[in-house]
């Protein structure tokens, strides 16, 4: 019996230092997480649950309007601060830091958290849905970084490029045979 999650990137936001859980999405994300909710809202949804974070949780509050579900949240799934979240880099010190992440997966920056940490929160709160949801539906409000380390614990290809192809937001479709991940696809265009 196969389980579905539909990993939802959260849509554009702008990045205001020091608003990393209560900054909203841009106009246009707003009108992409309406987007968002069309692709969706003809699937069979069972459950919705989302990072704590306002970008993720806005991006999939239509789709739970819609299917009048309430989203669930965990601390678990919030997004991996690479560093510490009152630590200035530049954009291209962070983006050699995710890489090496990848490449290392107890490295990250000063009072960040490495990809080993923020799977062994992550990963016991997805296994907990894909048992409680057997064979049903599920919708995660997610961010790029923990998305990627998520699917990578369960499909080592998945790393730093994925990471980078990705968009703001998007949509995978994650088909799960028990734990093992059995197939992969891309519903954003």
């Amino acid at each position: 019996m196969s389980t579905t999650i539909y990993m939802v990137r959260h849509a554009k936001s702008p990045f205001i230092f020091g608003k990393e859980r209560t900054r909203g999405l841009s106009n246009e994300g707003q009108i992409n997480a309406n987007k968002v909710t069309e692709l969706l809202k003809d699937k069979q949804i069972d459950v919705i649950v989302s990072s704590p974070y306002t970008r993720a949780i806005q991006t999939v509050q239509g789709l739970a309007t819609c299917k009048r579900l309430t989203i669930k949240k965990y601390e678990e799934l919030r997004e991996r601060p690479i560093k510490g979240l009152n630590y200035k880099v530049s954009e291209q010190e962070m983006l050699e830091a995710i890489k090496l992440s990848f490449e290392d997966k107890e490295y990250c920056l000063v009072e960040g958290e490495s990809t080993l940490q923020a799977q062994n929160r992550s990963i016991p709160i997805v296994r907990q849905l894909l048992k409680e949801y057997e064979g049903r539906n599920i919708v995660i409000g997610t961010h790029g970084n923990i998305m990627t380390i998520i699917m990578n614990y369960f499909d080592g290809r998945y790393g730093y490029d994925f990471w980078e192809s990705t968009s703001k937001p998007d949509i995978y479709r994650l088909v799960f045979n028990n734990e093992n991940l059995i197939e992969v696809e891309r519903l954003w265009d």
